[in-house]
C-alpha cells in the first residue's frame, strides 16, 4: 500500500499489487484453488468495467467529451457558479453512465482543458477540480455497475444490480446532493463571479489538440449534434439493458461486451477508425490491480483477519440494524482511508458473509459498507484508486494540489455526507423493504 500511495518514479499501481500477490502466494497463504475462486468473483466484474472503459475511450476518440465541454462553456453564460454546478453534473453523469475510474481518467483532462480555455489561475481551478473528483468518485455509490469493487462485492453476497439500485439509488443520490451543496457553500466565496462569456457557438474540435481527437467526417454543426445525441441515446440504452439483464438473469458482462463491440463496429464502419487503437488506450492494469489486491485480501482472510473482524463486530452489528449500518459504514470509511477502498470493501464484505445475517440485514449492512467505501474513502486522496489516478493526472499537467489543501475540504464535507447517507439508507430500507 505504501508503494501504491507513493508511486516512486510514477510506477503503475498494479506493479506493487502484483508483487504483493506473488509474495502472498509463495508464502502459502493463498492456494491455487483460492485463485480459481478469486477468478470466478473478479473476472465478470472486470470484463464489465473494461467494456465500459472501451466505450468511454471510443466516445472520447470521436470528440464526444470535447463536444460536451463546449456545450458547458456555452451554457455557463459567464457565471462561475453556474460552471460549478454544471461541471459537477457532468462528473455525476459520467460515473452514472460509465464508471468512476473512467470518469476520472476522462473528465479530469477535459476539466483542465475547459478551465484553461477560460483563463483561470490554478487557485481558481481548485474548487472545480476537487469538487469534480469527489462527485465523480462518490457517484459510484447509487448503482453498483459504476465501480469494479462494488461489482465484485455484489458477486460475493449474491445481490443483483436491480436490487442494489432499488435499495441504494435514492439514499446515494440524496447523499451526493448534500455533498455537492456542502462543497458549494464551502467554495461559494472563492468561485469567480464572472468568467469568459461565449456568445457564439463553440466548435468543439478547437478545444483539443489534433492528437487528442480523431477527424470526423465533414458534418455540419447540426449533424454533429445529432451524432452526439445519438451516442448519448445509445449509452443510455446500454445502461438500461445492464439492469434488465441483471433482473432476468442474463450475464451483465456479456451485455457490456456486446455493447462495446457495437459501438466500436459503428465507429470503424462510419468513421473508418480501426479499433486497434483501443488496445493501447484501455487501462488494462485496473483489472490486474483488482485481481491482485483480491489475492492479498484472500490471504489476509485465510490467516484469520476476517475471523477477528467478525468476532469484534458481530456483537455490535447484532444490536440493531441502525447501529449496524452506522458502525459498518464508519468502519469501512476508516479502513478505506488506511488501506484503500478496494481491499477494505472486500474484507468488509467477506466478514459480513460469516456473520449469519438474514438476507435483508446482510444487504442493508453491505450497502452501508458501500457508502463507507465509495464516499467515506474520500477523506484522504489515497482512499480510492480513482483519487490516486486524479492526483497523478494533475501532477502530469503541472497542477499542484497538496494534501493539506485536499484535507481542508474533505474533513468538513465527507464525514457529514457519510453520516447523512447512512441515516437516509436506514430510513429508506425500513420504509420500503421491511
Amino acid at each position: 500500500m505504501v508503494l501504491i500511495f507513493w508511486r516512486p518514479k510514477g510506477i503503475n499501481e498494479a506493479i506493487p499489487a502484483t508483487l504483493g500477490a506473488i509474495l502472498i502466494f509463495l508464502c502459502g497463504s493463498v492456494s491455487l484453488a483460492d485463485i480459481e475462486d478469486i477468478s470466478s468473483k473478479v473476472t465478470g466484474a472486470a470484463i464489465t468495467i473494461m467494456a465500459t472503459m472501451v466505450m468511454a475511450i471510443a466516445m472520447e476518440s470521436i470528440g464526444f467529451f470535447h463536444w460536451v465541454a463546449a456545450k458547458i462553456l456555452e451554457a455557463t453564460k459567464g457565471s462561475g457558479k453556474r460552471l460549478f454546478w454544471m461541471t459537477n453534473l457532468l462528473c455525476f453523469l459520467m460515473t452514472l453512465f460509465l464508471n468512476n475510474d473512467g470518469s476520472i481518467l476522462i473528465t479530469t483532462p477535459i476539466l483542465l482543458m475547459l478551465l484553461r480555455k477560460l483563463g483561470l489561475s490554478d487557485r481558481q481551478k481548485f474548487p472545480y477540480l476537487i469538487s469534480g473528483a469527489l462527485i465523480a468518485t462518490a457517484s459510484s455509490a447509487p448503482i453498483g455497475v459504476s465501480n469494479i469493487v462494488n461489482l465484485i462485492a455484489l458477486k460475493i453476497i449474491d445481490m443483483d444490480l436491480y436490487l442494489h439500485t432499488a435499495m441504494m439509488f435514492v439514499p446515494g443520490t440524496l447523499g451526493l446532493l448534500l455533498l455537492a451543496t456542502l462543497l458549494y457553500f464551502y467554495f461559494r466565496k472563492k468561485l469567480p463571479a464572472s468568467i469568459t462569456l461565449f456568445t457564439e457557438p463553440i466548435e468543439y474540435s478547437q478545444l483539443g489538440s489534433k492528437q487528442s481527437l480523431q477527424s470526423l467526417p465533414n458534418l455540419s454543426k447540426t449533424n454533429q449534434s445529432r451524432l452526439m445525441f445519438a451516442v448519448i441515446a445509445f449509452v443510455f440504452l446500454v445502461r438500461i439493458s445492464l439492469f434488465i439483464a441483471s433482473y432476468v438473469g442474463i450475464s451483465v458482462s456479456l451485455v457490456a461486451v456486446l455493447s462495446s463491440i457495437i459501438l466500436l463496429s459503428w465507429r470503424w464502419i462510419y468513421l473508418k477508425v480501426n479499433p486497434v487503437d483501443l488496445l493501447k488506450k484501455t487501462p488494462w492494469h485496473i483489472f490486474v490491480f483488482a485481481f491482485t489486491m483480491y489475492v492479498i485480501v484472500y490471504g489476509l482472510q485465510n490467516i484469520g483477519l476476517t475471523d477477528f473482524l467478525v468476532e469484534f463486530l458481530e456483537p455490535m452489528v447484532a444490536d440493531s440494524l441502525f447501529h449496524a449500518s452506522l458502525i459498518m459504514g464508519t468502519a469501512l470509511s476508516i479502513l478505506s482511508n488506511i488501506f484503500n477502498n478496494h481491499p477494505a470493501l472486500m474484507i468488509g464484505t467477506l466478514s459480513l458473509t460469516q456473520m449469519g445475517l438474514d438476507p435483508i440485514t446482510l444487504k442493508t449492512i453491505y450497502l452501508a459498507n458501500i457508502i463507507g467505501s465509495d464516499m467515506g474513502s474520500l477523506l484522504l486522496p489515497t482512499g480510492t484508486l480513482a483519487t490516486l489516478i486524479w492526483m497523478y493526472i494533475l501532477k502530469q499537467h503541472h497542477v499542484k494540489i497538496s494534501w493539506k489543501e485536499y484535507l481542508k475540504v474533505t474533513v468538513l464535507v465527507i464525514p457529514i455526507t457519510v453520516a447523512f447517507t447512512l441515516v437516509v439508507l436506514f430510513i429508506w430500507i425500513e420504509s420500503i423493504f421491511y
